[in-house]
């Protein structure tokens, strides 16, 4: 299913940029590529857009994700605090674009072939979240930063804030990136 939003992706920036490099592939910024990244987690995961999952910020040293709280996203309707799924999703949301970026980051070569070829390879291996505070809030916002990319495995450290600044949440994860 990746493998399907990613060539949607590349293929609706494929249509919206006419400068193709001599061989007919289209060569990108690393910029247009995190906008692709955004476009992606935002648009493309139908998950993402049930939660209404927002990417405000993309950047090989910072991820920004907002989302507002809704009924939908309760897990306790006593309390009406944020279901703990959802937290697990934005903090592995934000650690899989974090660690995505750093890929790209490291690439020379940003045709849709070979940004497919390596991007397509990512995947969560192992997330752990602490759960610090119940999930009160109108909305929250998920950041996350790499402690350590290497050539397969990347580790990130994540969190989740709601609307008053507290911490709800925080999450280190492992991905595989090559």
């Amino acid at each position: 299913m990746v493998k399907l939003t990613l060539n949607s992706c590349l293929e609706n920036q494929a249509v919206a940029q006419s400068a193709n490099n001599e061989k007919g592939h289209l060569m990108m910024t690393k910029e247009e590529v995190y906008g692709l990244i955004q476009q992606l987690f935002s648009e493309q995961i139908p998950f993402h857009r049930l939660i209404g999952l927002d990417v405000t910020d993309l950047s090989p040293t910072a991820v920004r994700i907002c989302v507002e709280m809704k009924p939908e996203l309760v897990g306790n309707p006593f309390f009406q605090i944020l279901h703990g799924g959802v937290t697990a999703s934005l903090l592995d949301a934000a650690g899989g674009m974090i660690a995505m970026a750093n890929v790209v980051e490291g690439m020379d070569d940003l045709t849709g072939e070979s940004l497919q070829k390596r991007l397509i390879k990512l995947g969560t291996i192992d997330i752990r979240v602490d759960y610090l505070r119940p999930g009160k809030g109108q909305s929250f916002v998920a950041t996350g930063r790499v402690i350590r990319q290497g050539s397969k495995v990347a580790v990130t450290r994540m969190e989740l804030h709601n609307d008053e600044g507290e911490v709800i949440a925080l999450g280190t994860a492992t991905y595989m990136v090559g």
